[in-house]
């Protein structure tokens, strides 16, 4: 009997964003110790006990981590490390931007997408071995939260060899820098608090612009496909109508019945276009 296996990628890698520029000495030196060891049977995974980040209480362990979460692990500890702001701790991307890199992300027949194999390794692994912090924010649009914010512990870095000294030696020195470029601006320096406001405030601002354009885009998706649906002229009516409630009766007026009807045409065959098109995916911030 041939067992079918429930993980869509067997051996998730992590890619890094081909536009990006090079990642700072700290990152590339923490990165290259990590490709050097075995993350995912790490010693320090067999002597931390989980505990659950809402309640504190221990959470019982009786077994190592799983082949296939192992494999995830050892995707995401480089991404992680490659979107990791040293000042401020954070790493400036979402999970969905993590699982796309990593290979951990799927798509139904549908063209739903599902991070779950990433979301879950983090909230249900990493944060309660303490390797991570995560937390949420509310995005009004969307009426749900946003990608997780994502805080790297000393402990995470552990699992490679790289001790909490030589961390808070490489937040240091980034601080040195941060500060020397604002005083050249005539700005006055900033602490390591005030760095972390910063970049976490960056960070949910970009998240929020990245949920917006891809409201925008599914909201466009979903109209095109109605219209899609209807036979010309019924859809072309349907289009009318809202091309008079967009447009000023100034408008309306300079456009003239000619005008008004072309609108109707460029839209009506726009829409169609989008339709018979599945939807760009939008760079995840």
């Amino acid at each position: 009997m041939i067992r079918t296996s429930y993980i869509s990628n067997l051996y998730p890698v992590f890619t890094p964003p081909t536009s990006d520029k090079q990642r700072p000495a700290f990152i590339r030196y923490s990165m290259q110790r990590a490709s050097e060891k075995d993350v995912a049977r790490s010693e320090l995974l067999y002597i931390i006990q989980p505990t659950d980040p809402k309640t504190g209480e221990l959470r019982p362990r009786f077994r190592r981590l799983n082949e296939h979460r192992a494999r995830a692990l050892r995707a995401m500890v480089p991404a992680l490390l490659y979107h990791f702001n040293i000042a401020s701790g954070l790493v400036m991307a979402s999970v969905e931007q993590l699982a796309d890199e990593c290979g951990l992300s799927t798509l139904s027949e549908a063209g739903n997408k599902s991070i779950t194999r990433a979301s879950r390794l983090i909230t249900d692994f990493m944060e309660p071995m303490g390797l991570v912090v995560c937390e949420k924010v509310w995005d009004k649009l969307m009426a749900s939260y946003i990608p997780k914010l994502i805080t790297l512990t000393p402990l995470f870095f552990m699992l490679f060899g790289v001790s909490p000294e030589k961390l808070e030696s490489a937040q240091n020195q980034q601080m040195g820098w941060i500060n020397k470029g604002l005083l050249e601006k005539g700005e006055p320096s900033i602490t390591l608090i005030e760095a972390r406001r910063r970049a976490k405030e960056q960070h949910i601002k970009r998240a929020f612009e990245h949920r917006k354009s891809r409201y925008a885009i599914n909201k466009q998706h979903k109209l095109a496909r109605r219209i899609a649906k209807l036979d010309e002229q019924t859809a072309k009516q349907d289009i009318l109508h809202k091309l008079v409630k967009r447009y000023s009766l100034l408008e309306l007026g300079s456009l003239g019945s000619e005008g008004l009807r072309k609108q109707v045409d460029i839209e009506y065959y726009r829409l169609r276009k989008i339709a018979s098109t599945p939807p760009p995916d939008i760079p995840v911030h």
